[in-house]
C-alpha cells in the first residue's frame, strides 16, 4: 500500500488515538502513529501538541523511526524551544552511538534546530564527531558547523571550531576536506577571523589538489573556488597548479568546468605573458567554453558571460 494513507483526512479524535500509540509499547503501531503526525504536519496540520510522546520515541534502535522522529523535532524546534530541549540528551547519546549512520544523523539534525537556547548543549556532542573515527560522520559534522555559526557565531569561535575545520583541510577522505572547504568558506563571507584561517599556504594547496581528483562533482567545485582565491609563490608553482586543474577543463558538470577555467584565469596572472607555457594554456581555454555554448540556455547564458570576461582580460584566448 502506497504512503497516500498516511495523507487521508484526519479523524475526529485521532490525535488522541496517535498519543496512545506512541505511548504504547507496539513498535509498528508507534512508527505508524509518527509517519501520520510527520504527514499531517507537511500539510501544515498543528500536531505540535504531540511534541513530548513524539521525543520520547527516539530512544530506539529503528533507524527509520529516528529519522522520522528527527524530522519532526527540527520542524516543531522554534515553536517549542522549552520542548526541544528534552531532545538534548537524545542528540548526545546518538552521537556516540556504534552506528556511524545515527550518530550523523544526530549531528545533521542539531544543525538544522535553529533554536539559540540549545546550542550551547550541542558543542561538545559537536566537537566529538568532528573528531569522529568515520568520515561520514566527520563530513556532516563540518556542514554543521557552519549552520551552527549562523546561529551563534561567537560561541562558534569561542568553542575553536573554526580551527577545528583549519585542520580538517588535512583530513585523509577527500569529502571530508571538501565539506571543511565548504563550511570555512561560507563562514569567512562575513567573519574575518574565518577568512583568515581560510588564507592557503602552498602544503594545504597540494592537500587540496590531491582531494580533487577522488571529490565529488560539487566538493570539486568548493576545492577548486578556494584555490581559485589562492597566490602562488612564483610562475613555477602557477604552472604547477594548471596542471593538476587542467583535466577538470573535459569535466561533464558546467559548474567544475567553469571552476577550473577561474582558477587557471588566477594562476595566469603569475605567469610571464611572454611564456611558451601561455600559449598553451590559451589553446587549452577555450574548447571548453564553446563546448558549453551546446549546453541548456542557463548554461549557454553563464559560459557567454564567462567568454565575454575572458576575452576583455586575455584576448589571445
Amino acid at each position: 500500500m502506497s504512503d497516500a494513507k498516511y495523507f487521508a483526512t484526519t479523524k475526529k479524535g485521532e490525535l488522541a488515538e496517535l498519543k496512545a500509540d506512541l505511548q504504547g509499547d507496539n513498535k509498528i503501531k508507534k512508527k505508524e502513529a509518527v509517519k501520520k503526525i510527520n504527514a499531517n504536519m507537511t500539510v501544515g496540520k498543528d500536531v505540535s501538541s504531540l511534541f513530548p510522546d513524539v521525543v520520547n520515541c527516539t530512544q530506539t534502535d529503528n533507524l527509520e523511526l529516528k529519522k522520522l522522529v528527527y524530522l519532526y523535532i527540527m520542524n516543531y524546534a522554534k515553536s517549542q524551544p522549552d520542548l526541544a530541549i528534552l531532545a538534548v540528551n537524545t542528540f548526545s547519546k546518538d552521537c556516540e552511538d556504534s552506528n556511524p549512520l545515527i550518530r550523523a544523523l544526530a549531528v545533521r539534525t542539531m544543525g538544522c534546530i535553529r533554536v539559540d537556547k540549545i546550542t550551547e548543549y550541542l558543542c561538545e556532542p559537536l566537537r566529538k564527531c568532528l573528531k569522529d573515527e568515520d568520515p561520514y560522520v566527520r563530513k556532516t559534522a563540518a556542514v554543521c558547523v557552519a549552520k551552527l555559526y549562523d546561529i551563534n557565531s561567537s560561541m562558534v569561535e569561542d568553542q575553536g571550531f573554526l580551527e577545528l575545520l583549519k585542520e580538517m583541510l588535512s583530513d585523509s577522505n577527500p569529502m571530508v576536506v571538501a565539506n571543511a572547504v565548504a563550511a570555512l568558506t561560507e563562514i569567512s563571507e562575513t567573519s574575518q577571523s574565518a577568512a583568515a584561517l581560510s588564507d592557503l599556504d602552498t602544503p594545504s594547496v597540494n592537500k587540496l589538489l590531491t582531494a580533487l581528483n577522488e571529490c565529488t562533482e560539487w566538493g570539486q567545485v568548493f576545492i577548486l573556488d578556494s584555490v581559485g582565491n589562492y597566490s602562488p609563490k612564483d610562475d613555477k608553482e602557477a604552472q604547477a597548479i594548471c596542471e593538476r586543474v587542467t583535466p577538470r577543463l573535459s569535466h561533464a558538470n558546467a559548474a567544475v568546468v567553469l571552476s577550473a577555467v577561474k582558477v587557471l584565469m588566477r594562476m595566469a596572472e603569475f605567469i610571464p605573458s611572454d611564456a611558451g607555457y601561455m600559449d598553451s594554456l590559451n589553446r587549452k581555454l577555450a574548447p571548453p567554453l564553446v563546448t558549453l555554448l551546446s549546453s541548456q540556455p542557463e548554461i549557454q547564458y553563464v559560459a557567454l558571460r564567462n567568454i565575454n570576461l575572458i576575452v576583455q582580460k586575455r584576448n589571445k584566448v
